[in-house]
């Protein structure tokens, strides 16, 4: 079965349940026995002991820890502590009493938080948990589901990292375009160069990006997500109660401060932010064995170990501001409980779609898809149209646009080498687009789940207001592709995508 077209059934299954009844965790816990049955031939015992070993490798494999896994969950615990303590000295509510006469309407919320996405571009991680903290407290006074928050962070977290050299995304992608270069000997080619030039033909990325900010501008809530922004306006219902657990929303106990200040909110994000990217640049320094340049550094830093690190400062800040206050206070360890709580419906999604991720890595769903790809009989030009689907296929599948770099990238490489070189740059490109595609599209994406956690919206809610908006973007880069094929002109691609993403967005609007 792996490595054949049944190597589609576990993720299928998984999506499915997800639409039928919006329990991710039965969903996903579905997904992974049913590819576990499948890889051992439905031997019970041999199933269970994989999804075993599956959960049990996520922190502990080969003898050793594994500390990426660990640390990303120790900073979601740190962050819901630290989301209760802001709570709790007053300082959200004071942020946001402060925000709402600077940022006086629905749209100003909105676009506040694209810009802010747009500006923390060193991580996608970093970029979704921290946007939330900051944004949530203006979006939440004027009236904006949590929904629409959640996707203004998304799509501007990949899609901006990905078009950014000097992040973590553009540092790892610039490490596997040089591993292509060398392996196809293009001696005319360097690495940093290629990225560089790949940003304009990544008609995805940058269609996603401008749709956030046109459908603030139309006001283009349709779709799930019209449900959502309706109730919110009308009720002030951020969270549809019918699905109110949502990770990082403190459940209740928590007594906000009456004289919380605004410095009770910015010092700890300030001392959050500051201590993250200096730990980044150092740890990134201290790794660097070759010369140290800025992508150097972000090939080489330390993310998840500089977010504990930026975690555990922030949260000891909040607390020392606690102790300094006065005034009504709730007991210091319920807040840290209520914090702690807070974020448990995010890790068991994050540790049961990384269990999955492995199921589906070894029934062989992304061998099959690339294996489809290179089967196909097709003319160049097409290449970068056909690499598009195909990636965001995989990356919709597994969940992972890292792992579809990983194994699209060389393949994509190879192909336009061998079919027409001059289609090198678009092919990498749009490897890239799709893999942040189907990362959009994807229910078991690490980097969904963690804007779901940021916004504090439910994850099912925040992936099926997503995918229209997505499937946007896509369309108009398939259509952008196949200019690119017809003419060979990047700025035709470009300037077809833009447009038909425009004319879709207002014919939209006209019908809505």
């Amino acid at each position: 079965m792996e490595g054949t077209i049944l190597s589609l059934l576990p993720p299928l299954v998984m999506i499915i349940l997800v639409l039928l009844t919006r329990k991710v965790l039965l969903s996903l816990g579905a997904g992974i026995i049913v590819g576990a049955f499948m890889i051992d031939w439905f031997d019970p015992l041999a199933s269970l002991e994989r999804i075993w070993l599956s959960f049990q490798e996520l922190f502990y494999a080969g003898g050793e820890w594994d500390i990426w896994s660990i640390q990303l969950v120790v900073f979601l615990l740190l962050l819901g502590v630290l989301i209760a303590f802001l709570t709790a000295t007053g300082g959200a509510r004071a942020f946001g009493n402060w925000a709402v006469s600077r940022v006086t309407t629905r749209k100003g919320s909105q676009y506040t938080t694209g810009v802010l996405g747009l500006g923390i571009f060193i991580d996608d991680y970093f970029n979704s948990l921290t946007i939330g903290q900051v944004s949530r407290p203006i979006t939440d006074r004027q009236k904006v589901s949590r929904a629409k928050l959640a996707y203004i962070i998304d799509s501007t977290s990949a899609p901006v990292t990905v078009l950014t050299p000097i992040s973590s995304w553009g540092a790892y992608i610039i490490g596997i375009i040089a591993t292509v270069i060398a392996t196809n000997e293009l001696t005319n080619l360097q690495a940093f160069e290629s990225f560089m030039k790949m940003i304009p033909y990544n008609y995805y990325a940058i269609a996603a990006i401008l749709l956030v900010f046109l459908s603030v501008y139309f006001k283009l809530d349709f779709g799930p997500m019209k449900k959502h922004e309706v109730r919110a306006e009308k009720t002030g219902d951020l969270i549809d109660p019918e699905n109110a657990d949502v990770p990082g929303d403190l459940k209740g106990g928590v007594i906000e401060n009456t004289s919380g200040q605004i410095y009770h909110l910015l010092a700890p994000i300030l001392v959050l932010l500051v201590t993250t990217i200096t730990s980044m640049i150092i740890t990134g320094i201290q790794a660097s064995d070759d010369e140290i340049t800025a992508v150097t550094i972000f090939a080489n830093t330390d993310v998840n170990y500089s977010l504990v690190l930026g975690g555990v400062l922030s949260v000891l800040t909040a607390i020392l501001l606690y102790f300094l206050q006065s005034g009504e206070k709730t007991n210091f360890f319920k807040v840290t409980w209520e914090g702690l709580k807070a974020m448990l419906p995010a890790i068991y999604i994050l540790v049961l779609a990384w269990m999955i991720v492995t199921i589906i890595g070894d029934i062989g769903t992304d061998q099959y898809l690339v294996g489809e790809l290179e089967r196909m009989d097709f003319n160049a030009s097409y290449l970068p149209l056909l690499i598009f689907i195909v990636a965001g296929l995989m990356a919709f599948a597994t969940g992972t646009s890292w792992g579809t770099f990983g194994m699209m990238l060389p393949i994509a490489g190879s192909m336009a080498v061998a079919l027409d070189v001059t289609l090198f740059i678009p092919a990498l490109a749009a490897v890239l687009a799709g893999s942040v595609f189907g990362d959009h599209c994807s229910p078991i994406s690490d980097t969904s789940v963690l804007s779901s956690t940021g916004a504090g919206s439910n994850h099912i809610d925040h992936v099926l207001t997503q995918i229209p908006y997505a499937l946007i973007a896509a369309l108009s880069t398939i259509v952008g592709y196949l200019a690119l094929a017809l003419t060979g002109s990047l700025v035709i691609g470009l300037v077809i995508t833009i447009s038909v993403l425009i004319g879709l967005v207002l014919l939209i609007k006209k019908l809505i």
